[in-house]
């Protein structure tokens, strides 16, 4: 488990970003050009003239008092031009804030969800971790329709789990407000799954006190760790390579 903070969200990454740009940003530089061509052509002046113009079109009429010229036609062109900046400005800035927000209101929403769904379940599985040991016991309880919710802090691990349609917490086990959050209280299981035998003692501990009638199953990582975890609460205690060897002993 790494130290990031729960439901953290990550930074856009640039060049995500930069290439979705590309397309709004092209297309102003394209009103911008068209325009300045145009002003250029219907009023008979120079460039920097032309893109005052696009700044400032109260200055049309001012040019065409002292300037013969399609004045009428140069406004509504100017209508049309403004019309196409505003449009791809928007759109620019509707790229910008979707880059910023939008994943984490997406992220908000799913984890509303996933709290309602959670806050309806009686009887299900918590297993703390998704490593390779806590993927495994969670996709083997889901296939026989058990309901299960992990916890896990760290963000591979915990967009792997919600990409496995599972209803999953971000955070640190350890801590009680996860453990309710994930509905201790009304589970029949925990499952301490992560590779650290004293982060798995410390979760049955705080799991016991919360919810005392609640079945603890502990991973530690060898037979020094199970009395320890049998003191913190544990009704089962599972070594990993004791349990492979086991099976493996089984089909020679």
């Amino acid at each position: 488990m790494s130290d990031a903070s729960p439901g953290a969200v990550r930074a856009v990454v640039r060049r995500p970003l930069l290439r979705r740009l590309l397309r709004p940003v092209a297309a102003f530089g394209a009103v911008v050009t068209v325009g300045v061509a145009g002003f250029s052509s219907l009023g008979a002046v120079g460039v920097v003239d032309a893109l005052f113009w696009l700044l400032d079109p109260t200055s049309i009429e001012l040019h065409f008092r002292a300037h013969g010229g399609p004045e009428t036609l140069t406004k509504g062109y100017a209508v049309v031009v403004l019309s196409g900046l505003v449009v791809t400005g928007l759109w620019i800035g509707e790229t910008v804030f979707s880059a910023a927000f939008g994943g984490r209101i997406r992220t908000e929403l799913t984890q509303m969800q996933i709290e309602r769904e959670i806050e309806q379940l009686h009887g299900h599985t918590i297993i703390c971790g998704y490593g390779t040991f806590g993927k495994t016991v969670a996709r083997t309880l889901r296939d026989e329709g058990r309901d299960v919710v992990v916890i896990e802090q760290q963000d591979a691990e915990f967009g792997r789990a919600i990409d496995d349609d599972l209803l999953a917490i971000q955070g640190d086990a350890r801590r009680e407000e996860l453990l309710r959050d994930a509905g201790v209280t009304r589970a029949a299981t925990v499952v301490g799954a992560i590779d650290d035998s004293n982060a798995n003692v410390q979760i049955a501990m705080g799991a016991s006190q919360i919810a005392p009638t609640v079945r603890l199953v502990v991973r530690v990582g060898d037979g020094t760790y199970e009395a320890l975890a049998r003191r913190a609460g544990a009704d089962e205690v599972i070594i990993p390579e004791v349990a492979s060897a086991e099976q493996v002993t089984s089909t020679l």
